[in-house]
């Protein structure tokens, strides 16, 4: 490995190397001076930092380091084995798919890097039992009993809306304490579907309220329309990802084409310095130090020098928060808003494993369609719902509560439901505009030393892959809560691969102490922040923090003429940067 060709590396010759790294070249005798950015972090966020100021190689010498082996962060791909006994060759692990509003995201996946999220119905099983099943697809008995609590949330959810900024710092169980529902509705039905929608885990309880109301009316973080009969409308249309091993495969080299963008993985940012007396004297306001992950063993081998120290003219922590504080504090320390912003951000571990033990699956999840969970209804369209479970009960989430304790969950997906890979559709997506030889899927995990093998499938029947053979993946979820947990349930035998996760809780207190307040501390120092904690753990929203941290150093919004994609990305530029779009990219005064 060679030092960075868009950082100046401290104690070499600064003479023409360095005003090479630093001017664009071009006839014009005068040169443009380029800022050199460090991003720390290869996730959606740091990805779409660099892929913005791709777009400028005359204003930007970019470098990311990411201290996994891959870029793509918690969006990344397994590698199944080859022998084809599930029917397809690989799972995405981490990040599975999207809602249809998610606009930067797929725009990003299909129009940028040519990739198509395929269509799924998103049916999902909320306990077990009849005390506690209830689905989305059709009227339980459970929904049947909280009919009036249902309809009552529908109005508190407008009531949330036009008080946004104080239902903010108001978590969901005082919200429901507030409004008078009944503490049952709140355990069986309120907290396992927060949980899912944003991975709150069992902080569940103390997410801000506003969130909720987010989830079911706003047009860029809408995941489901609410119904007065059944609190979730039917079965929405959900997006599965392609393969993200190969999306971020194909992103990484798209960023890089221009040449004046260079990712490294497997590189670890251990410590900054910004406005010293060391960096004024390297002529720059960051000072990086940085040494190989302990999984770069290529590095190690080639006796690179473990650390490395260069100089930039600003950087983006497109990280998590604690992993910035921890950088920030090995160098010159954080100011203290951002000790108190950053700090104030609650991360949980949880562990996932995929696996495919079905009988584990039947014992703590309502698997298949049973007519005695059906609601006393005799209307026509609970008729069609009850016709329609029968014929296509496909749950790809499940949610399991413990008895003793309901507002505390467990969750699990059905991969061989959700993911389009297990029923023919190629990991570029069908229709999409590259091929599989074009995007091979170099950020896979678990990929042996033959490398990636592909398991041919034109489809599969329910026959012909029974559920025996499905891939499950379960969520374990807060590790200070595992005394509750039935991981130790799971065959070991059925176990395909474990892995750990580190988490942003939603708590109220997020709302409070860390949302409203970023923008006190981006752009200052020479330091910005991105990632889904800074607003919601969203991978759309992580894309739009990434956006917005290159927009302000002054790089495109590769998406202004698409409003759907401009909406999200306008406000999260207010909300994180106190800032609006430039004049040249809005349309009148108020924009």
């Amino acid at each position: 490995m060679t030092a960075s060709p868009t950082s100046t590396k401290v104690g070499q010759n600064e003479g023409g190397a360095k005003a090479d790294a630093r001017t664009s070249k071009g006839n014009d005798a005068k040169q443009i001076k380029r800022k050199r950015v460090l991003i720390v972090g290869g996730g959606c966020s740091g990805m779409s930092a660099a892929y913005c100021m791709s777009l400028k190689p005359d204003l930007f010498d970019v470098t990311l380091y990411d201290k996994a082996s891959s870029v793509g962060g918690s969006a990344t791909s397994y590698q199944l084995p080859a022998d084809g006994r599930f029917g397809a060759s690989y799972i995405n692990d981490g990040v599975q798919g999207a809602s249809p509003v998610f606009f930067n995201t797929l725009k990003m996946f299909e129009a940028v890097l040519g990739f198509r999220a395929s269509d799924v119905g998103m049916q999902i099983s909320f306990g077990k039992g009849k005390e506690s099943f209830w689905s989305n697809v059709f009227p339980s008995e459970l929904v049947d009993e909280y009919r009036n609590d249902i309809k009552k949330f529908g109005r508190t959810l407008q009531t949330i809306k036009r008080f946004e900024p104080i239902f903010a710092l108001i978590p969901v169980d005082k919200m429901l304490a507030m409004f008078r529902f009944s503490p049952s509705f709140g355990e069986r039905m309120v907290y396992p579907l927060v949980a899912l929608f944003f991975g709150t885990g069992n902080e569940t309880r103390h997410i801000s309220s506003a969130i909720l109301e987010r989830v079911f009316l706003d047009p860029s973080m809408r995941l489901f329309e609410f119904s007065e009969e059944s609190l979730l409308a039917s079965v929405p249309h959900m997006k599965a990802f392609p393969e993200l091993a190969r999306v971020y495969g194909a992103w990484r080299e798209k960023a890089q084409e221009q040449g004046n963008v260079r990712i490294e993985t497997a590189r670890q940012v251990c410590s900054v310095e910004r406005g010293s007396s060391r960096a004024r004297s390297a002529g720059a306001n960051i000072l990086a130090t940085s040494k190989p992950a302990k999984e770069d063993q290529a590095a190690l081998e080639a006796h690179e020098p473990e650390e490395r120290e260069e100089a930039f003219d600003e950087i983006i922590f497109a990280c998590d928060a604690d992993s910035a504080l921890k950088i920030l504090k090995a160098g010159s320390g954080p100011t203290w808003k951002e000790s108190k912003i950053l700090g104030n951000v609650l991360y949980k571990w949880d562990v996932t494993v995929t696996h495919n033990d079905w009988d584990y699956m039947c014992k703590h999840y309502q698997m298949t369609y049973d007519e005695e969970y059906n609601a006393k209804r005799d209307d026509e369209d609970s008729k069609k719902a009850f016709q329609f479970a029968k014929d296509n009960w496909r749950p790809l989430y499940l949610i399991k509560m413990y008895e003793d304790e309901p507002s505390m969950i467990e969750m699990s997906f059905d991969l061989s439901h959700y993911q389009g890979q297990f029923e023919g559709m190629p990991a570029v997506g069908r229709g999409a505009d590259v091929t599989l030889e074009q995007a091979p899927p170099t950020e896979r995990e678990g990929v042996g030393a033959q490398g990636p093998q592909e398991v041919p499938v034109e489809g599969q029947s329910e026959e012909q892959l029974p559920k025996e053979r499905h891939v499950y993946q379960t969520i374990y979820l807060d590790r200070e809560r595992r005394e509750k947990w039935t991981k130790d349930e799971v065959r070991q035998d059925k176990i395909i691969l474990e892995k750990w996760w580190k988490q942003q809780s939603h708590r109220w207190q997020h709302y409070g102490g860390t949302v409203p307040w970023m923008w006190t501390i981006n752009g200052k120092n020479n330091t910005s922040f991105a990632g889904a904690w800074s607003l919601v753990n969203m991978h759309e929203v992580g894309i739009a923090s990434g956006f917005a941290a290159a927009y302000q150093l002054g790089a495109p919004y590769p998406f202004k003429g698409d409003e759907d994609c401009t909406r999200l990305f306008r406000l999260y530029l207010l909300l994180a940067h106190m800032a609006r779009m430039r004049s040249e990219d809005r349309k009148g005064f108020f924009a």
